[in-house]
């Protein structure tokens, strides 16, 4: 038999085959099961349910996201070598001499380049605000948009390009319009999935700020659907997200979508 842990502290016994069987078995409510030994396992709730910004200013870091920030020279160097390492039998089953002229130097780039493209995990929300946060009594929209930023695929590492606008209504505060962007950067620069990104920046501006309402729209170009695959290079996938009055009042929706559309 297996036990599942509910939100609400209660347990539920169930037939352990049965769960094995049928994963849809599973209620909503449940975060975890126990086997009635010592293993449990966590089921994976809603990573939202969770304030986007950790006392240390991290945003959904990544598991490894904290060794990499305080790891010593001797450390960042190994992680350097292991990733050079990984990249150079990389390139050899691809048929290619890891040790050609042109090549040779390849893997210690491509790493680079990696930890360049992923450095968001290790950025810290409140070093990127830097107390730009200011009492206005402004009741409206503010909008800022074709932001342009680029992110890798989770699914194929290879770059998508994304063009964001971000609108807000300010409760008594506003930020520093640059934020904006640097927020947006921020979360751009990790593994990504766009509909993800879309979300984590309406969660942060919200948590941020207390607005009464925030919109976010990405319209993005993916090289992973123009450079494989179907191969369609002139294809854009568009996300949105609203939160407060954005998402209950139709007509400050329309208005969002309006002014975004604008040019």
């Amino acid at each position: 038999m297996s036990y599942l842990s509910c939100k609400n502290n209660n347990q539920i016994r169930v037939d352990t085959n049965m769960l094995h069987e049928n994963k849809d078995y599973i209620p909503d409510n449940v975060t975890s099961i126990s086997n009635g030994d010592d293993s449990i396992s966590t089921l994976c709730s809603d990573v939202y349910d969770i304030p986007p910004i950790e006392p240390d200013g991290l945003s959904w870091p990544g598991i490894g996201t904290r060794s990499r920030i305080n790891e010593s020279p001797e450390q960042e160097a190994a992680r350097l070598e292991k990733m050079k390492a990984a990249i150079s039998t990389v390139i050899e089953c691809l048929g290619e001499d890891p040790s050609r002229n042109g090549i040779i130097k390849s893997p210690e780039r491509y790493a680079k380049a990696m930890l360049f493209f992923t450095k968001g995990y290790q950025e810290s929300l409140y070093d990127i605000l830097n107390s730009a946060v200011f009492e206005e009594s402004h009741e409206d929209s503010v909008l800022v948009k074709d932001i342009v930023t680029f992110s890798l695929c989770e699914h194929h590492l290879v770059p998508f390009k994304n063009n964001i606008a971000i609108a807000y209504i300010p409760n008594r505060n506003v930020i520093g319009l640059s934020k904006l962007a640097r927020i947006s950067e921020m979360y751009s620069q990790r593994l990504q999935v766009q509909e993800r990104l879309t979300k984590q920046i309406a969660i942060a501006i919200d948590h941020l700020l207390q607005p009464r309402g925030v919109a976010v729209m990405i319209e993005s170009s993916h090289q992973c659907m123009s450079m494989r695959g179907v191969q369609k290079p002139d294809s854009k996938t568009i996300t949105s997200f609203t939160i407060g009055k954005y998402k209950e009042c139709r007509d400050t929706r329309r208005e969002f979508f309006d002014l975004v559309g604008r040019k």
